[in-house]
């Protein structure tokens, strides 16, 4: 029995006691309705919302300035916030139940936040991301994942998983999110939007919880060009100023090598529109592994013992072991939060507790290496680039995983991921994801970066071709190319001979040529496509290799050349899996092959050190 009725029953003849009684129990339901009203509106939003927030709420802007003065430039837009940063009042979530369970509400906004409400623009409330922002696939085991507007039943990309879905969906204008090893690039490109990851150390990150603060930004997501620089501006402190135009591009042609997506709708529409606008000159080519390379001598100490033969992609791998969240940088999460996750010993999801529990507990060593990469890799960008330079690269290498894939969590997968993405984390750089239609169902995106501290130069070139690359993704979209023609099987064996003649000469270039047109006169012979892979594979062009050996596999099953160069291709572009199913059936087809087995034996004991590391 409650007191109020104990009091009550004691008392029964005293009316003041009945009066007095009844406003506590009255008092106590009001109260009892607001605490549930309040709880429901902190509750996970259905999918309605696309399991983008976890929390809504209203903050308004600040007051605008009297008349005459200017508008804000951000007024009537609305945003959402990852929930990594700091509001008043609010808890700050990290993704995580226990975190939120053990902290207490923030104190003050974070300064990134507060710029936004002091130009106009109106918070709606916190979204989903990857637990302790230690993901890059958007899946949360407490909270749910967000829904890929472009994919549903595929992943959203992470960390910053909630703000990519809530613009992509419509949900806000622009969305606040961080990237460390690609957080804000990655969703962006699977949810097909625009994502900006500025020049490190230009937006305050105070208010915002660390993840490694050697490589941690604040970054944004929109889906308009403009609205991408008014964000920029503001973020940014920059002032208004003439757009400049990019004077010069440069094709990471190793880089593409890595994305599933054709030439066709990507490097080709940025060429097509460079030609199209005044004062900018002709692209340039580069293997930007090899530049790398030949630029960044510390980093030869990550490149794998075993790896003796130096691939375009190598270099780009032995980069991505640097930021790998199971490797040697994740010291500085170590020191963030190793206290907490040893005395808290909270409840992980999938795939990311192994990561926690690997970074708190394990030892570093060349630290000082590892910070020397960093410094070479600006110098480097910043001789490369300059000041009116822009490197074009994929943002992905592949398209968005189905939910629930445990290749999320592979090693490959984060290799691959890594390779594109570390390019900006560790030198420094400013990067734009931006979206050039979808290739079989899937968003289509590509980057471009700049050098560090060139982030309105930067704004302002995207804004400057975005119609004109969305012109031009369409067209490419809708180009269907014409099928070969047959021709004198006699010409094509010709052009065949020549070929190998180039070949055996070293002269790629001209070897391609020549298979290529005995390929266009006679395209049912698998030698052909076997040979002009061999060539692709000297030119370092790994993936149009794995398609012409794909090609002589079909019309040739037991074409034991085509599964050995296919194998070679997939392992340099790190799909260590496939490339060993690939030497395993050219030993079943060929059992003595000495490439082949050694081959496999090599991915066997690489597959089981990554497993044990």
């Amino acid at each position: 029995m409650s007191k109020a009725l104990t009091v009550i029953k004691e008392n029964a003849s005293n009316p003041k006691v009945w009066v007095i009684a009844i406003g506590v129990t009255v008092a106590g339901v009001l109260i009892l309705s607001e605490t549930k009203r309040r709880r429901r509106n902190s509750q996970l939003i259905g999918p309605e919302d696309f399991g983008a927030f976890i929390q809504r709420f209203l903050i308004l802007p600040f007051p605008q300035p009297p008349p005459p003065a200017v508008r804000q430039p951000l007024t009537g837009v609305t945003f959402a916030v990852k929930d990594i940063f700091d509001v008043k009042d609010y808890v700050t979530g990290f993704g995580n139940p226990d975190w939120k369970k053990t902290h207490e509400a923030a104190e003050k906004t974070a300064v990134a936040v507060t710029a936004l409400l002091k130009n106009g623009a109106t918070c709606v409330g916190k979204t989903a991301m990857d637990e302790l922002a230690f993901g890059i696939t958007g899946e949360n085991t407490h909270y749910g994942t967000p829904i890929n507007p472009q994919n549903p039943l595929y992943i959203p990309g992470g960390s910053s998983s909630g703000s990519a879905v809530a613009v992509a969906s419509e949900l806000v204008d622009f969305a606040l999110g961080t990237d460390t090893v690609g957080g804000v690039r990655i969703p962006a490109a699977f949810c097909g939007i625009l994502g900006f990851r500025p020049s490190h150390g230009v937006i305050s990150t105070i208010g915002v919880l660390p993840n490694s603060q050697s490589l941690d930004t604040v970054g944004f997501f929109t889906r308009d060009p403009s609205l991408l620089r008014q964000v920029g501006h503001v973020l940014l402190q920059l002032n208004a100023m003439e757009p400049k135009r990019a004077r010069s591009f440069v094709f990471a042609d190793d880089a593409f090598q890595l994305y599933v997506v054709p030439n066709l709708k990507t490097t080709n529409v940025v060429s097509k529109v460079i030609e199209n606008l005044s004062g900018y000159q002709p692209p340039k080519h580069i293997n930007v592994g090899q530049y790398i390379t030949s630029n960044v001598p510390s980093l030869k100490k990550f490149h794998e013992q075993s790896t003796k033969q130096q691939t375009p992609a190598s270099c780009l791998k032995a980069l991505s072991s640097v930021m790998c969240p199971s490797l040697p940088f994740r010291h500085e999460f170590k020191t963030n939060y190793e206290e907490w996750v040893k005395s808290v010993k909270p409840r992980l999801g999938r795939g990311i507790c192994n990561l926690v529990l690997e970074a708190v507990n394990s030892t570093y060593e060349n630290l000082k290496s590892l910070y020397k990469v960093k410094s070479e890799m600006r110098v480097a960008f910043q001789n490369l680039l300059k000041n009116d330079g822009i490197l074009v690269i994929p943002t992905v290498a592949e398209f968005p995983l189905k939910l629930k894939a445990i290749k999320g969590y592979s090693e490959e997968f984060c290799d691959r991921a890594f390779a594109l993405s570390s390019i900006a984390s560790m030198s420094g750089c400013c990067q734009v994801t931006i979206p050039l239609g979808k290739h079989n169902g899937f968003p289509v995106a590509i980057s471009f970066i700049s050098c560090h501290g060139t982030d309105k130069f930067l704004l302002d070139t995207v804004l400057d071709m975005y119609s004109s690359l969305q012109e031009q993704a369409s067209i490419a979209s809708n180009y269907a190319p014409s099928p070969d023609t047959h021709g004198n099987m006699e010409t094509s064996e010709l052009l065949k001979e020549k070929g190998n003649a180039a070949f055996k000469g070293k002269q790629w270039n001209k070897a391609v040529k020549y298979y290529t047109e005995a390929i266009k006169l006679n395209d049912e012979n698998a030698t052909y496509f076997c040979n002009r892979a061999a060539t692709y594979l000297e030119l370092g062009c790994f993936q149009e290799a794995e398609e012409d050996c794909t090609r002589a596999m079909l019309l040739d099953i037991k074409n034991v050349k085509a599964y050995l160069r296919r194998g070679t291709a997939r392992e340099s572009l790190m799909r260590y899996k496939e490339a060993a199913e690939d030497f395993k059936h050219a030993l079943v087809l060929e059992p003595r092959n000495k490439v082949a087995n050694l081959a496999e034996q090599r991915l066997k004991k690489l597959m089981i050190r990554k497993l044990m590391s």
